[in-house]
């Protein structure tokens, strides 16, 4: 006898989490994996919890257990994973019934899989779901995007389980197909810049300021109760303060430095640069994870240029502390606003009607970038009329006023004695770039009427103007 409201399939950490964050709300969910071994492993974690689960063995076997219209969440490795397990569901399903893919999918491929699905009468919804495995667990945020009927089937399930922000649930409905996984995709750039920039920071104090791990701890730890707070900055004061058991040394000594990327933030820049969106933070985070990622090329260069002469930029004084702290807030404000500068540009290519400040909202709680200053672009964002960016909202402007003579000493600083610090300084350029009242463009365009006779505009004349230009020496 059909009973429960949502099927989960594939019971690896993030789908287990979120079944039992399902149950736990008091849902009734099936749970499938293609190892049963796994769906059994599932209920036994569950303990008291999987009284309302139902394990099922086949896929005839869950979509029996489940009330129509059916709706059915994958949980499941993003790609050709995500086809297959749909190829194997349609044969069973019937029309009405709900398919949604929460993984970390591509915004393309929920777009081509919405339009699939449709023809053939099922509903799609592309769900993107921040937090990690704590968040799975106990209240991730989460990013709907799809069919509004559908979305109006699941909505109790999803606003139930999301992570909630001062009784505010942190889930909303983003629009038609791709909107929920390209909101992801942009948190998730996010992301990638604030601990891009996080980790600069303490490079800044390992190496410039001659500061142990532990006392790099202390001052992150006073940044948590100030505009810097956030769950990063947080869970660095974790990552300073523990120690490797085995030799009792600072465990970011012992942890190789070369990072891998699952996709979304490169995603992220790619989407940025086709939108023609600069997003110079999130680019440079990127790059800095495919350098350390190049081990073999970083020991050659270092073996013929020698290590990077890094010299102090300072002694570790409560000031230039505050003026480290300042450069952190500058480029973090800025990384947010280059984010929801991409939001925006893709809602209108894409008419999505995308809804900037209940995004941030539903980023206050719950997923990784949650911050404070999310509460205050929530409000900037609900604003009549809404700020064209971030940095012309006075709260955001007047905070970057104030901090950027700081940033641009303790870069001009870091640069100067050859500290790498290149996600804070792409965010200090691109705000640099906004505020000139002339750009050297204008020679760029002379250039390009030289070599291609494209042309260009007067700054006193209307329409296209060509040369003169000047030939022969000098």
């Amino acid at each position: 006898m059909a009973q429960a409201d949502i099927a989960v399939i594939g019971m690896a950490v993030m789908g287990r989490n979120l079944a039992m964050n399902i149950a736990e709300k008091g849902f009734k969910v099936a749970v499938y994996n293609r190892s049963s071994a796994r769906t059994d492993e599932a209920l036994v974690e569950a303990g008291d919890l999987a009284g309302n689960m139902i394990a099922c063995r086949s896929i005839e076997e869950l979509v029996a257990a489940l009330k129509p219209p059916r709706a059915l969440l994958l949980m499941v490795k993003a790609g050709a994973a995500v086809d297959e397990t749909i190829a194997q569901l349609k044969p069973h399903l019937a029309k009405g019934d709900i398919i949604i893919d929460a993984g970390n999918a591509n915004y393309r491929d929920s777009v081509a899989h919405d339009q699939a699905l449709s023809a053939e009468g099922f509903e799609f919804l592309g769900v993107g779901v921040s937090g990690g495995e704590e968040g799975a667990r106990h209240g991730p945020s989460i990013m709907v995007g799809g069919s509004q009927k559908a979305w109006e089937r699941v909505q109790p399930v999803l606003t139930a389980i999301a992570a909630r922000y001062q009784g505010e649930s942190c889930c909303a409905y983003m629009g038609p197909a791709g909107a929920g996984h390209f909101v992801k995709t942009l948190h998730n750039g996010i992301e990638y810049a604030d601990m891009q920039m996080i980790a600069e920071a303490y490079g800044l104090m390992r190496a410039g300021l001659g500061m142990a791990p532990s006392a790099i701890a202390y001052v992150f730890e006073g940044w948590t109760r100030g505009p810097l707070a956030s769950y990063l900055t947080e869970i660095t004061v974790q990552a300073l303060r523990s120690t490797d058991p085995s030799t009792g040394k600072p465990l970011v000594d012992i942890i190789l430095d070369s990072a891998g990327q699952k996709g979304t933030g490169r995603w992220s820049a790619i989407e940025a640069l086709d939108l023609g969106v600069p997003a110079s933070a999130i680019a440079a985070a990127v790059e800095a994870r495919g350098l350390s990622s190049m081990r073999s090329l970083r020991q050659a260069v270092n073996g013929a240029l020698g290590d990077a002469e890094r010299a102090a930029i300072g002694t570790a004084t409560p000031e230039i502390i505050a003026e480290i702290e300042k450069t952190l807030l500058t480029g973090k404000i800025l990384a947010y606003a280059q984010g929801f500068d991409v939001l925006a540009a893709g809602s209108k290519q894409f008419g999505w009607n995308l809804p900037l400040a209940e995004i941030a909202k539903i980023w206050r709680a719950g997923c990784i970038i949650r911050s404070r200053m999310l509460d205050a672009m929530s409000r900037a964002y609900s604003a009549t009329p809404a700020p064209e960016s971030l940095i012309l909202d006075p709260d955001f402007a007047g905070e970057l006023k104030a901090s950027l003579p700081a940033a641009r000493k303790i870069l001009g600083l870091a640069v100067a004695n050859g500290h790498p610090v290149p996600a804070l300084t792409s965010a200090l350029n691109y705000l640099q770039q906004l505020r000139a009242s002339r750009a050297t463009v204008d020679l760029v365009q002379a250039q390009r009427d030289i070599f291609g006779a494209h042309g260009f505009e007067r700054i006193d004349q209307p329409g296209a103007h060509h040369g003169p230009w000047h030939t022969g020496a000098e």
